[in-house]
């Protein structure tokens, strides 16, 4: 067994601008591309000691899972291992660790990539690779992102690159990236990248890597067979661990019947009855997903909106105020059952029916993550063709009540200024308790992003502040203060 907590954690802190207690803070830290890379003098390759000794520190993960261990033991050396396990099971984590201890001594040449189907885990997985590679430079590239701020992000040649297929393959048309020194590729939900299209650009970028000696794909379903374009190594592992990490034992599956067809007064019902938490509504289209998502807010339910018609924005907005607490209700496609980090979510409602096994397992798995517990509800109406793979629990026959509702009592500000206007979290946490006297502690969560901030504040002080803050500078820069939602 790895023992985390036996061991002297000697790896340096980042330098920061001011003395922070990060794991006491009580504002989620994020390290940017933007922070300093503490490098020593010989840029030597990693120790499985001092990654190990990052995740404890800098993530909080103070013993590994049993699949974490076996990818921290696995051949570097020409090898595909393809990874399976569901999500939430700390996949990111796992393939991390084999990635870090695979790069040899710097050679001044991209030395790792890692190809993702979509913007949000791109960024899930940078922030889960950037504080533990403390001495490699790490960069993200993803579609909505400025292309000259990773431009200048190149000034440098990084070691990883963590990014979506066609934003690399962008950089690569352009000139501006050689992967002709890669020696460790990872394509995460390699299947869902297939699913979405992604395959020509995947097998453009895989040609132009020639030195590759460890490929990693990770899903948590399995495809038949690897996808064709991907370089032949002299040895490929199967590591399995769908069954070890299931959430099945952890979740409790409701069949929830409508008495009609038009399922909109079950699910309003249902959720008036659930106890507080945040909860995901999967439906099968954006038309279904609009109409829902209008009907409950119609009757007075703190919902929120994500498919693939809406802007990025948006889409990150929605993520946010979902896990800030501002709306605790997400109603979504398919699109938002993979990549994204949504802690601690209570229920998942099918109100539609997946349309596969593998959209019930990734809807499902957005509930009881890291050995969490769950609650999957099932709304079905008479007639409906069920699938073999549903099986229930229990029934639920929803009363509209809950002693305890899902309610809302926090409200988003958003900044638009962020970090390339060299605005940090304690810079925003100090003026609001400065200028708008509100004690830190009421403070919830702050998402920094390159020119925007997304504040967690109490609802009740959310306008007071708005028309307070906006009379005054932060770190004599002028902003604007508005409300989302």
């Amino acid at each position: 067994m790895i023992s985390l907590t036996a061991m002297k954690l000697t790896t340096p802190i980042l330098t920061m601008p001011m003395t922070l207690t990060l794991r006491k803070s009580p504002w989620p830290m994020t390290i940017s591309s933007t922070d300093p890379i503490p490098h020593t003098p010989e840029n030597r390759p990693m120790k499985e000691k001092d990654i190990i000794s990052n995740i404890a520190s800098r993530l909080a993960i103070t013993e590994l899972n049993a699949m974490q261990k076996r990818m921290a033991s696995v051949k570097t050396g020409g090898n595909t291992i393809t990874l399976l396990a569901p999500t939430g099971s700390g996949k990111t984590v796992a393939f991390a660790i084999a990635l870090l201890k695979s790069l040899g001594p710097a050679d001044g040449r991209i030395r790792a990539v890692v190809m993702a189907p979509s913007r949000e885990l791109v960024l899930q997985i940078f922030d889960v690779i950037r504080p533990i590679a403390t001495r490699l430079k790490t960069v993200a590239f993803y579609g909505g992102h400025s292309m000259q701020e990773e431009k200048n992000s190149l000034s440098v040649t990084p070691d990883i690159i963590i990014a979506t297929p066609g934003r690399l393959l962008d950089h690569i048309t352009r000139g501006l990236v050689d992967l002709s020194g890669v020696r460790t590729l990872v394509l995460d939900e390699y299947d869902k990248a297939l699913e979405l299209g992604f395959a020509n650009e995947m097998k453009r970028v895989c040609k132009k890597l020639t030195s590759l000696s460890l490929i990693i794909l990770t899903s948590a379903t399995r495809l038949d067979e690897l996808p064709p374009f991907l370089p032949v190594t002299q040895t490929s592992e199967l590591i399995d661990f769908r069954s070890d990490c299931s959430p099945r034992r952890r979740i409790q599956i409701v069949n929830v019947p409508s008495p009609t067809r038009d399922k909109l007064d079950t699910l309003i019902d249902l959720l008036r009855s659930l106890d507080n938490g945040r909860v995901i509504v999967f439906a099968n289209h954006r038309e279904s997903v609009e109409r829902i998502y209008s009907a409950l807010r119609k009757a007075g339910l703190p919902a929120g909106i994500y498919h693939g018609g809406l802007e990025q924005n948006d889409r990150e907005n929605a993520i946010e105020m979902l896990n800030n607490g501002s709306t605790p209700i997400l109603v979504s496609t398919d699109l938002g059952a993979r990549g994204l980090d949504i802690p601690e979510l209570s229920a998942v409602i099918h109100y539609h029916l997946p349309p596969s096994p593998e959209a019930w397992t990734h809807r499902n798995g957005r509930t009881a993550r890291q050995q969490a517990s769950g609650e999957v509800y099932v709304i079905t109406s008479e007639g409906e063709n069920q699938p073999e793979y549903l099986e229930w629990d229990r029934e639920l026959v929803p009363q509209g009540k809950s002693s305890d509702p899902i309610v809302s009592d926090t409200a988003t500000l958003y900044f638009n200024v962020g970090k390339k206007e060299k605005i940090s979290r304690g810079d925003i946490v100090g003026f609001i308790v400065a200028k708008g006297n509100l004690d830190a502690g009421a403070i919830g969560r702050i998402a920094l992003r390159d020119h925007s901030a997304l504040v967690a504040v109490p609802l009740k002080e959310a306008a007071r502040l708005i028309d307070t803050l906006n009379s005054h500078k932060i770190k004599n820069t002028r902003a604007r203060i508005s409300r989302l939602g």
